[in-house]
């Protein structure tokens, strides 16, 4: 019996080539993406949007989980695979699981060397991801990437090395499964709380910015973001989540504005845990922002957007959040 897999292109490296200028651009449709595949799998391309990820915006990324969601509930449709540039795939991945049901699975895949390459790394991607959402042991894990022979859970993955083939890791997870010889493997099922509607997205994005922490950082970025209209702010703090004294006076101001605050760390390994007084991270957590365990700023700012764009109401918009911060 054949199985129908959706595979819905939005761009990337795996569809570009280098022109005779030589900067590499979008330029590949997505009915030349596919090549082999499974003998009993069926693939019907959607051609979603051709561009570069990292000139994707929220609206973009929220076009691509109407796509999805469309494709999803559609009657005979069995699998779901979406093209994507690696820029910012683990982010529009990630704002796809929080609005997928608790029993489907969309792959996103993509390539680091472009279609032009003798050796590009695209077409083995591709039919690898369309395996993984054709088979069994794929169903029900939300959102995945599927790339290099790994397949990362949305929540843990990122994009770990600019340029080489395996670019992408799951930092104190590792991937949940793997295709060898063709054949996929599921070892582990990600744990996925309760997310969102997409109808509950679907006025305009609230703000949400993210502020790094460093050496001497007085705080400024916070007070713009505060100004220019965030409705929440995403901190990148120091270490386990440390602030200077500078951004700590300053998150006291977003708490008392009503703006909330999700801490995280610039390290890309280990939660954040407010174990630090003398202005460190349990200062931040007295003064009301909250720690976002392993979560990084991306996907922080991607489930704090969610959560205001559902509940205006920062405190009701912070519970409905706080079942995905694992510690």
């Amino acid at each position: 019996m054949s199985v129908r897999v959706r595979v819905i292109t939005t761009g990337g490296t795996i569809a570009s080539r280098r022109g005779h200028e030589g900067a590499v651009s979008v330029a590949v449709p997505g009915r030349d993406l596919v090549g082999t595949v499974p003998a009993e799998v069926t693939v019907e391309i959607d051609e979603a949007m051709l561009v570069h990820s990292f000139n994707l915006t929220l609206d973009g990324v929220r076009r691509i989980a109407e796509r999805v969601r469309a494709a999803v509930t559609e009657p005979g449709v069995d699998g779901v695979v979406v093209t994507h540039g690696t820029d910012t795939m683990e982010e529009t991945a990630y704002f796809v699981d929080l609005i997928l049901g608790p029993d489907r699975t969309v792959v996103f895949t993509g390539s680091q060397r472009h279609a032009g390459e003798p050796d590009g790394d695209g077409p083995r991607n591709l039919a690898d991801a369309v395996r993984v959402a054709a088979a069994t042991a794929g169903r029900g894990l939300g959102a995945v990437i599927a790339m290099a022979g790994g397949v990362h859970a949305a929540r843990y993955v990122t994009k770990a090395h600019t340029v080489a083939l395996d670019a992408f890791a799951s930092p104190d997870h590792g991937p949940i499964g793997h295709v060898y010889g063709g054949h996929v493997r599921v070892g582990a099922i990600p744990v996925r709380p309760a997310g969102f509607d997409l109808a509950e997205l679907a006025g305009p994005a609230a703000r949400v910015d993210i502020v790094p922490v460093y050496v001497g950082a007085d705080g400024t970025y916070l007070a713009a973001a505060r100004a220019a209209g965030a409705r929440g702010i995403v901190l990148e703090a120091l270490g386990a989540g440390n602030p200077t004294p500078g951004v700590l006076h300053e998150v006291r101001e977003c708490v008392a504005a009503g703006v909330p605050v999700l801490v995280t760390s610039r390290c890309r390994r280990g939660p954040v845990v407010p174990l630090y007084g003398a202005g460190g991270g349990a200062d931040l957590a007295a003064a009301g922002a909250v720690f976002a365990g392993d979560l990084g700023a991306p996907k922080a700012r991607l489930l704090l957007t969610a959560a205001l764009s559902a509940e205006p109401d920062p405190d009701r918009a912070l519970a409905r959040l706080l079942p995905h911060l694992l510690p």
